[in-house]
């Protein structure tokens, strides 16, 4: 059992909650992530380590309330306890080498980017660093984010709040300006990190994505999250999460990743009395 030492909503949709594994944080890196089971009859999901105390024996998670298995972790509060914590898994970032870099995150993905950014700033990096949300209402780490990087931008859909437009609008308007970049890391929803790859393809910048796709085990031994990469098939969760952006097949990864969305929503409406939330 695993106790969760902190609990903190970001938005009405991502909760910050710090749980007690000190044998995670022994080895946990920027980019891995753990899978967690909050019952003994719940299903495991992967969730990346937004940061990692090993003195305190904690590490923190941010995620987004998008089905069963994240509503019913966030029922839990603090003081209480989640089955399983398993990890740290998957490879980590590869940080070391670069000197500058423009990291991209959308909505809760930038929970994943977070401790990448961190880490890059340890090292020295010069960071450009682009959020998007769709409104104001789902901004989140934006001082964090601002205080890390070297520059900054925040967008919104809406315009509700920061720049109106999406985060390719302002990729596209600094590569315009300069190119001189190692690497292009972008994390966020498919569709967003398709368009980034595509957007940096013409440039030759190497663009890395983070691949979240159905898994069940993440030891690679279930092959839920297998991907197309170039000409070959990998595990997300032993191969990546991490990956070439220019190679990935998105469009067969959405694919996957809607084959069971009836069967979810149709679970959330049980577990929650046919109360949804569209928004999340």
């Amino acid at each position: 059992m695993y106790l969760i030492k902190e609990k903190r909503q970001l938005t009405p949709h991502v909760t910050r909650m710090v749980i007690d594994a000190p044998l995670v944080t022994k080895h946990a890196k920027p980019g891995q992530f753990v899978m967690i089971r909050v019952n003994q009859d719940g299903e495991r999901i992967p969730l990346t380590i937004a940061s990692s105390d090993p003195i305190d024996g904690s590490i923190t998670i941010i995620f987004q309330i998008v089905g069963s298995s994240t509503y019913q972790l966030n029922q839990c509060e603090e003081g209480q306890y989640i089955s399983d914590v398993a990890g740290p898994l998957g490879k980590p970032s590869e940080l070391n080498h670069l000197k500058r870099v423009i990291l991209i995150g959308g909505g809760v993905g930038c929970a994943i980017l977070f401790p990448i950014a961190e880490t890059l700033r340890h090292h020295g990096t010069e960071i450009d660093t682009i959020i998007g949300f769709r409104d104001a209402s789902l901004v989140f780490l934006e001082d964090q984010f601002l205080e890390l990087s070297n520059r900054f931008s925040l967008l919104t859909n809406d315009g509700s709040y920061g720049e109106k437009g999406l985060v390719t609008d302002r990729l596209q308007t600094i590569l315009k300006e300069d190119t001189r970049y190692d690497q292009v890391i972008a994390i966020g929803p498919i569709p967003m990190m398709k368009s980034v790859s595509e957007v940096t393809r013409p440039y030759g910048i190497k663009t890395i994505v983070s691949m979240n796709p159905i898994m069940v085990d993440g030891t690679g031994m279930c092959g839920g999250c297998r991907i197309k990469v170039g000409d070959e098939m990998k595990f997300a969760c032993v191969d990546g999460p991490e990956f070439d952006g220019h190679k990935v097949d998105f469009d067969l990864a959405m694919k996957r990743n809607a084959m069971y969305q009836e069967q979810e929503k149709m679970h959330m409406q049980a577990i929650t009395g046919g109360e949804t939330d569209e928004k999340s």
